[in-house]
């Protein structure tokens, strides 16, 4: 057996090792290049979400901001990447704990002095109302609700007590109480509830409110149709409650016409009728 020529055999390592470089460093050049694609992939931004639940009149402070990352490519629309500019802001919508806080979620400007003045849509005014556990259906009947208004009240012409509808859909802005005296001198709390209105309707709300007797009806959300109504009078809901029950008659379009049949027995043909 012939020996390897010893430069023979150090060319050929030189060559293995070579290869193997050029191997490894492809390798690590793919690796690092699909690293920076999902890096580049998952790029995120730091936003302001709230800390603490935000409600409606809140002014925000630098207490109730802390900064989360998020996708970059799916960023909420008018969210803030500088949570300097969301300090003595007030928020017109409330935000839960860990949310984003969006631009449309804020009063104007930082000049607004917050509270419930700075959620009052402009245009509209807050009124407030005296009112108990059954207007506010036991507690129901919470902030950003909204709510139909009936009074009952006497009317001038005839002099009759009547209940009527007078405004629908109103927004509970808000829901609170205060302490007055009876007749007695003893402290009696009383529901009070502030609701927004046009200045028109502030002129019904605060005729009915010292006129007659207030009742709220609770709506859906989603429902934003109005209904117009003519009241309901003492003698109507007499009228309805003293018509006697009368039974149901069936009228000749509630029977079937009569069905024949034809019977056919070998070559005998007889005819049924039900």
């Amino acid at each position: 057996m012939k020996k390897w020529n010893p430069v023979l055999t150090v060319l050929v390592a030189i060559v293995i090792a070579l290869a193997g470089s050029i191997l490894a460093y492809n390798i690590a050049k793919k690796q690092s290049s699909s690293q920076a694609v999902v890096a580049e992939k998952v790029a995120t931004v730091d936003i302001a979400v709230a800390v603490v639940s935000l409600p409606w009149g809140t002014r925000i402070t630098s207490e109730k901001i802390i900064m989360k990352p998020y996708l970059k490519d799916s960023l909420p629309p008018g969210s803030f990447t500088d949570s300097a500019k969301l300090v003595n802001r007030v928020v017109i919508s409330p935000v839960k704990i860990n949310e984003p806080i969006l631009e449309s979620r804020l009063a104007g400007g930082e000049g607004s002095k917050g509270g419930v003045g700075a959620i009052v849509t402009p245009g509209k005014r807050a009124i407030a109302v005296k009112g108990n556990k059954v207007i506010g259906l036991s507690g129901l009947i919470k902030p950003s609700d909204r709510v139909d208004v009936l009074v009952t009240i006497q009317k001038e012409s005839t002099k009759k007590t009547m209940t009527k509808l007078v405004l629908e859909n109103i927004l509970v802005l808000a829901t609170g109480s205060l302490l007055e005296q009876n007749e007695k001198g003893d402290p009696l709390p009383i529901d009070v509830y502030t609701l927004e209105v046009t200045p028109e309707e502030g002129e019904k709300l605060s005729l009915a409110s010292t006129q007659g007797e207030l009742q709220f009806a609770l709506r859906n959300e989603t429902d934003v149709e109005n209904i117009l109504t003519r009241g309901a009078t003492v003698s109507q809901l007499l009228e309805s409650l003293e018509k006697p029950y009368q039974k149901p008659t069936k009228t000749k379009a509630a029977y079937r016409a009569p069905q024949s049949v034809k019977e056919i027995r070998g070559t005998k043909v007889s005819s049924k009728t039900f």
